[in-house]
């Protein structure tokens, strides 16, 4: 009963940190997924893409995307903040980059 009372508080913290690569990976997934959205949005329509990025993204995730334009070629970025479980970090944000082929340009219109 001892050893474990002991070694208890190791596993907590690995189970913590196990969690916190979790929301980590998950908070980069749904950056690029964002930054994705916002540039297919902007490439369609002009100044819709910024929109669109925020509405694709958890609201706890805090996204701030950057402006969403270009041409021939539409970039957009966002950025998320993943927040810290364990209390020895400030947590991390997470930028994403997307670009991809202007379709007002492509379609003509």
């Amino acid at each position: 009963m001892l050893e474990f009372a002991g070694f208890l508080p190791f596993l907590l913290v690995i189970a913590m940190a196990v969690i916190q690569l979790g929301l980590v990976g998950y908070g980069a997934n749904q950056a690029g997924s964002a930054a994705r959205a916002g540039a297919r949005a902007e490439s369609l329509n002009a100044g819709s893409g910024p929109a669109a990025a925020t509405a694709s993204v958890s609201g706890w995730l805090e996204p701030a995307p950057g402006a969403c334009g270009g041409d021939p070629l539409v970039t957009c970025t966002v950025t998320v903040h993943v927040r810290a479980i364990i209390p020895l970090f400030d947590g991390w944000y997470i930028h994403r980059t997307v670009t991809m082929p202007n379709d007002r340009t492509t379609l003509g219109s």
